[in-house]
């Protein structure tokens, strides 16, 4: 059974934490929404939603990128 501690959203890469802030705030920007610093817990779940969304979706876009050029 697996066990519940939350780890999943620990970031393991301490360096990583300011390029995905900075990913969440350029992609929230191109969807039109606006962020601000800290506490963000007024937009909308469907906002939050596409933000969270299009960074899992451009961070498997990169590794599938990687991956690619490994093949030989």
């Amino acid at each position: 059974m697996a066990s519940n501690n939350n780890n999943s959203s620990r970031i393991n890469v301490p360096e990583a934490r300011q390029a995905l802030y900075n990913m969440k705030h350029e992609i929230a920007s191109s969807l039109g929404i606006n962020l601000k610093q800290g506490y963000n817990g007024d937009i909308t779940s469907k906002d939050a939603g596409s933000i969270g969304g299009n960074m899992v979706k451009r961070m498997i876009e990169a590794q599938e990128r990687s991956m690619s050029g490994q093949r030989g």
